[in-house]
């Protein structure tokens, strides 16, 4: 059996995955990230995240932490812009005990003053220890750029400065605000029955709430090229190239991800083997895709002796005009097909991902395909929707450009 499903009268949606193995995954995802914030609560929904487990109506942080590493499990959690996973992983006879939990940090954390002013100190530690690797922080700084003047352009950390002004009542109103049951699914995979997820969720999950107005989203506007240089002193410069694209509901992801693939998917790929093992001009290369509810944002990434900035770029415009005046054949095209099914189903063996990435897509399509139809979406792919793509976002004079560098001057 693929999937089963139930939602809750309060408007909680339920996802389980039946899967024949002693450890079990559940979880709660909120539609709720960074982009929900405004511009006074730069950081919010990530220090939340870390305050959920400090403290409830019915723990201290202590047994929180201990409640499931007792019994040999974990907890764990994440923002990103557009959501808050709240999770555990543990062996299946403890599955009550793991539901129980959840919603008791979910529900019942207090945000108590003293343990914010505790736990802001930890995430300044983080934010630092983020600004300490610019190998990371290009990849947020790019996407500031590209989303410059939208919600979805800004650090999901937060700052120093934003972090430092959080208090009790700010934390508990944007709690109340977007923790609203109707916009949350509660995911499981693992071996235990169906009739009992549902029972147990029913249970800790089923109180009523208070439909507060959550923040709606604003979509960005459209692409504009912007080209930025920021001084950082490292041993080699970083570089990312990328622009808008399309969002997670646009029928032609699946023809992005291929594209993608082809581009640096592998040692293999075009742009690895042009910028690294033709030219010797870079250790690491790689591409990649983000799909939003709303847009998108497709970058290239690659590290470099900042002398060679210029070079590097020249040749990934070299193998953007090459693809649009050699359309990729059929033959290109299955290899590649091939290639990205097995990655995906490579990475099917950890099952943690797949729990997480079933409870996305159900929080947003209400739906998740199994590999074997994400497979028939690969193989349904043309040529020509592949030229349609490139024609329209592989254009290197509508991409932002953003340089980490101290010696680096744009042409």
């Amino acid at each position: 059996m693929h999937y089963q499903s139930y939602t809750l009268s309060n408007g909680l949606r339920i996802i389980h995955q039946p899967f024949s193995s002693n450890i079990s995954y559940c979880g709660i995802v909120v539609n709720a990230g960074s982009r929900d914030e405004y511009p006074d609560e730069i950081g919010l929904a990530h220090f939340v995240e870390h305050m959920l487990f400090k403290g409830t109506e019915h723990r201290r942080a202590y047994h929180i932490a201990n409640r499931m590493e007792s019994v040999g499990g974990e907890t764990n959690a994440y923002t990103t812009k557009e959501e808050t996973y709240i999770y555990s992983t543990f062996l299946e006879p403890y599955f009550a005990r793991a539901v129980e939990l959840l919603s008791d940090v979910v529900f019942h954390s207090e945000f108590r003053q003293h343990e914010i002013e505790r736990e802001r100190d930890v995430v300044l530690d983080e934010i630092n220890s983020y600004i300490d690797t610019p190998s990371e922080q290009i990849y947020d700084d790019f996407e500031n750029l590209v989303f410059d003047g939208n919600e979805l352009g800004h650090y999901i950390l937060g700052t120093p400065k934003s972090v430092s002004s959080f208090d009790s009542a700010t934390v508990k109103r944007f709690v109340n605000r977007q923790y609203r049951p109707d916009r949350m699914v509660f995911f499981s995979f693992g071996s235990t029955p169906f009739a009992k997820v549902a029972g147990l969720v029913e249970k800790y999950f089923s109180q009523s709430f208070e439909a507060l107005p959550f923040k709606e989203r604003i979509k960005p506007t459209k692409n504009i090229p912007i080209r930025k240089i920021i001084n950082k002193k490292s041993a080699q410069a970083h570089t990312i190239i990328g622009r808008q694209t399309i969002d997670m509901f646009d029928s032609r992801c699946y023809a992005f991800y291929l594209l993608n693939h082809i581009l640096s998917g592998g040692m293999s790929s075009r742009l690895n083997n042009s910028l690294r093992e033709k030219n010797g001009l870079v250790y690491q290369v790689e591409s990649n895709v983000t799909f939003y509810t709303d847009t998108g944002v497709f970058y290239i990434y690659f590290a470099c002796d900042s002398k060679d900035i210029d070079r590097c770029i020249e040749l990934i415009d070299k193998e953007f005009t090459r693809i649009h005046q050699q359309p990729i054949t059929e033959k290109q095209l299955l290899l590649a097909k091939r290639q990205l099914k097995g990655q995906w189903g490579i990475s099917s063996e950890n099952h943690e991902n797949v729990a997480l990435a079933m409870a996305k897509s159900f929080l947003h399509f209400n739906d998740y395909l199994s590999f074997e139809e994400m497979f028939e979406k690969i193989d349904a792919v043309s040529s020509i929707e592949i030229q349609t793509l490139v024609d329209e976002f592989l254009d290197i004079s509508e991409m932002s450009q953003l340089n980490y560098s101290s010696h680096f001057r744009s042409k």
